[in-house]
C-alpha cells in the first residue's frame, strides 16, 4: 500500500497527487489486474497475476480487490443464485436498481421492458470492443425504439480508468447524451490514453467543451473519486461484480464480453415474456 510518511500535515487528496504527477499508474486491463480503493479512498493498484500470492480484501481500510479469474472462489464472494431461478433474478434486478452514490447515466425509457446495466472500465479492451462493435446496433434496434433502457456504471480497474470516468461525468454535467458521447470518445482513444494519459484527457476534455483548467479541476475532485469508490464497493460487495464488462439483463448476471447476437437472443427471449 502507498503510505504518506514523514509529515504531520493533512494528507493531500489522492486525486490532486495523481494529476500533478506524484503518483504513477501502470495501467492494467480486465484480464490480469487487481485493483483496490484503500486507505481513506486513495487508489492503490496491484499488478499481480492470479498465480501470485492470495488476494485479501481488507474491509477495515475500505479495500476493493478484483481478479477476473478465481475471485468467486474466495471467501465472501459466492456466486449469485442460478440464472434460471426467476425469484433470484428478480431480487438481483432490485439490487441493481438501487440508488448509488453517483447519479446513474442511462439512455432509453425508464419503463422499458428490458433494462441492461453494464459495469465497465475505460481501460478494458473488451469494454471498448463492446462500445464500438455491439452498442451501436443495440442502440439502434432496442434503445432508440423504447424496448431497452441501458445503464452505464463505472468500474475502474486502474487510475487511468478512474480519471477517464471522472472526465466523462464532468463533460456530461448530468446530461446522459453528452456522457455517452464522452464515453465513446474515451474508448476510441483508449490505446493513446493508456500511454499519454493527461495529454489525451486534456484533448478529450477540449472536444467536450472544457478548458485545461476545468479538466484539471475535474480530475482533482476528491469527492467524486470517493463516490466512485463507494459505488464500486457496492458492486463488489452486493452484486459480486469481479470483472469487466459485467452485464445485468433484467437481473441476469452475464460476465464477460457479449456479441450482438448473444445479447439480441437474450433480449428477444425477455420481450416474449
Amino acid at each position: 500500500m502507498n503510505q504518506l510518511r514523514g509529515t504531520s500535515r493533512e494528507p493531500v487528496p489522492f486525486a490532486i497527487r495523481f494529476w500533478r504527477g506524484d503518483v504513477h499508474d501502470t495501467t492494467c486491463h480486465c484480464q490480469n489486474c487487481r485493483f483496490a480503493l484503500a486507505n481513506g479512498n486513495r487508489f492503490d493498484v496491484y499488478l499481480r497475476r492470479f498465480r501470485s500470492r492470495p488476494l485479501t480484501v481488507i474491509r477495515s481500510t475500505f479495500a476493493i480487490a478484483l481478479s477476473v479469474t478465481g475471485l468467486a472462489t474466495l471467501a465472501g464472494f459466492a456466486s449469485l443464485p442460478p440464472i434460471g431461478d426467476a425469484m433470484a433474478q428478480s431480487a438481483t434486478a432490485a439490487l441493481v436498481a438501487k440508488p448509488v452514490s453517483l447519479p446513474d447515466m442511462a439512455i432509453g425509457p425508464v419503463k422499458a421492458p428490458v433494462t441492461i446495466t453494464e459495469y465497465s472500465s475505460m481501460t478494458c479492451p473488451h469494454c471498448a470492443g463492446f462500445e464500438q462493435n455491439v452498442f451501436p446496433m443495440l442502440k439502434s434496434k432496442y434503445i432508440d425504439t423504447g424496448k431497452v433502457r441501458f445503464v452505464f456504471r463505472e468500474f475502474p480497474l486502474d487510475l487511468t480508468a478512474a480519471a477517464a470516468s471522472m472526465l466523462a461525468r464532468c463533460i456530461a454535467n448530468s446530461d446522459a447524451g453528452k456522457y455517452f458521447g464522452a464515453v465513446d470518445m474515451l474508448f476510441k482513444q483508449q490505446d493513446l490514453m493508456v500511454i499519454q494519459t493527461q495529454e489525451t484527457l486534456r484533448s478529450i476534455g477540449k472536444q467536450g467543451g472544457m478548458t485545461d483548467q476545468s479538466v484539471e479541476n475535474c480530475l482533482k475532485d476528491q469527492a467524486m473519486l470517493d463516490k466512485l469508490a463507494a459505488d464500486q464497493k457496492f458492486a463488489v460487495d452486493v452484486l459480486k461484480v469481479d470483472a469487466t464488462p459485467t452485464f445485468f439483463i433484467n437481473g441476469e448476471k452475464v460476465k464477460g464480453a457479449m456479441s450482438f447476437e448473444e445479447m439480441d437472443n437474450k433480449i428477444k427471449t425477455l420481450l416474449k415474456k
